[in-house]
């Protein structure tokens, strides 16, 4: 066999040679127009959806949001696969389209989809989402902050709205998760004896709070030579500031978000 092919390459050499340099040229165009990467995408493309259900069981998430946001997408064409899970509080979609998928297009006709779902899911229950694009590999890196001054709160919020944002800006990263420390926030520790004795709800004082830290425009003032701008200062940015907001105004006395709950 051997002795053949070295018989028809020298009877033949100027075929040969022609098609030696046809492979040459051709292995050189593949490898200027080859992709490469030092992480290669394998996995198929997927779009994954998460729905937030505050305070509703695995069941009801199952059936009041999973279910209506899958026959949402499951239209779509070229999907390969629809799986989904439910847990307290959370429902998850994930849809995973055939190999060669323009993903970008797939996500556009998914949020598409899913924006038919406007009123249609229970009262409290967040719009879909779906999570940013992540490489195959997922998590590449992890970050660790310590610090020997600064408390687990003030660690947190620089990782939230310093390392975070800088992080994003290089090319390259996706998304970046951060977990652990304290995040900031204010918390109303109900006193339901006091809410009785005031005739008060939960609602009343969750929306006194919202009042109280929210931001309303002033509106603006128009002058012969120019429009002044109003900006309003108000807002209570303490915990002494909201304990002392008035929710309900009485026989000529205030009643506090102090009085009926303990603010931290």
């Amino acid at each position: 066999m051997l002795n053949a092919i070295v018989r028809f390459s020298l009877r033949f050499r100027g075929i040969v040679i022609a098609l030696a340099f046809a492979l040459l040229g051709y292995g050189l165009y593949s490898l200027a127009n080859a992709k490469y990467d030092v992480f290669p995408e394998f996995a198929p493309p997927l779009v994954m959806i998460q729905t937030e259900a505050p305070g509703l069981s695995p069941e009801q998430v199952e059936l009041l949001v999973t279910t209506p946001v899958e026959i949402a997408t499951n239209g779509v064409s070229g999907i390969a696969s629809l799986r989904s899970g439910s847990i307290q509080g959370l429902s998850v979609v994930t849809v995973t389209f055939q190999s060669g998928t323009d993903l970008y297009r797939a996500r556009q006709v998914v949020a598409e989809r899913l924006a038919t779902l406007a009123g249609q899911l229970p009262q409290g229950v967040k719009s879909p989402i779906m999570t940013p694009l992540t490489s195959s590999t997922s998590t590449v890196s992890g970050i660790g902050l310590t610090s020997e001054r600064l408390s687990q709160m003030q660690l947190r919020t620089i990782a939230d709205w310093t390392v975070r944002l800088r992080l994003l800006a290089v090319p390259g990263v996706a998304n970046v998760i951060v977990f652990g420390g304290e995040v900031k926030q204010y918390q109303f520790q109900f006193i339901p004896e006091r809410l009785i004795k005031y005739s008060l709800t939960g609602d009343d004082v969750l929306n006194a709070a919202r009042r109280a830290t929210g931001i309303n425009g002033a509106g603006f003032i128009d002058t012969g030579n120019q429009r002044m701008v109003l900006q309003s200062e108000g807002q209570s940015l303490s915990p002494t500031q909201l304990a002392d907001t008035v929710l309900v105004h009485e026989n000529g006395a205030n009643v506090t978000l102090g009085q009926v709950a303990h603010v931290i």
